[in-house]
């Protein structure tokens, strides 16, 4: 699950959702309805930025093997 895999990403990173935010170029509030799995699902431009700030790709970031 997306929310889930973007925490994991982003702790093992040491960053706060803020942080996170800013290097995406995504607001706070993005990044914790993404977390919270709330709100419409991601746009592929915003899962693009994720997965470019983890240095993943977006099979990765979806959990998708």
């Amino acid at each position: 699950m997306l929310s889930k895999k973007v925490k994991e990403f982003r702790n093992k990173q040491g960053w706060s959702q803020q942080k996170l935010a800013e290097k995406t170029g995504l607001s706070f509030n993005t990044i914790t309805k993404i977390e919270q799995g709330t709100g419409t699902s991601p746009t592929l431009k915003t899962l693009l930025k994720l997965a470019d700030a983890f240095g993943v790709g977006v099979d990765e970031l979806i959990g998708r093997n």
